[in-house]
């Protein structure tokens, strides 16, 4: 592939990558993401809205290559529980990933798939989050604008919302007077 078949502008005000296409998600396809099943319910019959839309280009699929996808999560609330993405494993668990905060503000809930621990680190313009090889993450929109990011991974790494379907994630991140709060799962919906 010749480079400037790769060379990609970044729409910002739009949450996407021009000549790529755009995938976006609903309210409903989100159900087993949030923990308030009665919150859930409720914002759903009040419509079916977009809660974030992903752009990617994958220009191979070797090992060496790279992809890469801007991310957009909306701001709103489920209950106390922010916008969120589905949140993946990669299909090779040991393949790492890296976001860059371009716009807004956000966290992304890390939990390591061997030990099952749980953290949070912020997301926001000019920040840059490693993610290790076998760890799951989530990114929430905890602020009142569009939170964007681009994420990077290898070609091969593929994507695993099959194994978060069925678990889900141990921890949520909800909305407190003193600000964004990662509660355990179990916690939570008692």
């Amino acid at each position: 592939m010749h480079i400037e078949n790769i060379v990609k502008k970044l729409n910002l005000n739009d949450g996407c990558i021009e000549g790529a296409a755009v995938k976006i998600r609903k309210l409903s396809e989100l159900q087993e993401c949030f923990a308030d099943e009665t919150a859930y319910a409720a914002a759903l019959a009040e419509g079916d809205k977009v809660v974030y839309s992903v752009s990617s280009i994958e220009p191979g699929d070797n090992g060496g290559d790279l992809h890469f996808g801007l991310g957009m999560i909306m701001p709103g609330r489920i209950g106390d529980e922010y916008y969120l993405t589905k949140g993946h494993f990669h299909e090779k668990r040991e393949a790492a990933e890296i976001y860059i905060g371009l716009k807004g503000k956000g966290a992304m809930l890390l939990e390591d798939e061997l030990s099952g621990d749980s953290r949070t680190v912020e997301i926001k313009e000019n920040t840059v989050i490693y993610v290790p090889g076998n760890t799951a993450h989530r990114t929430y929109n905890t602020g009142s604008e569009p939170v964007m990011y681009l994420g990077i991974y290898p070609a091969d790494a593929g994507h695993d919302y099959e194994a978060i379907k069925c678990k889900n994630f141990n921890c949520v991140v909800t909305a407190t007077e003193a600000g964004p709060e990662m509660k355990k799962r179990s916690d939570y919906q008692k």
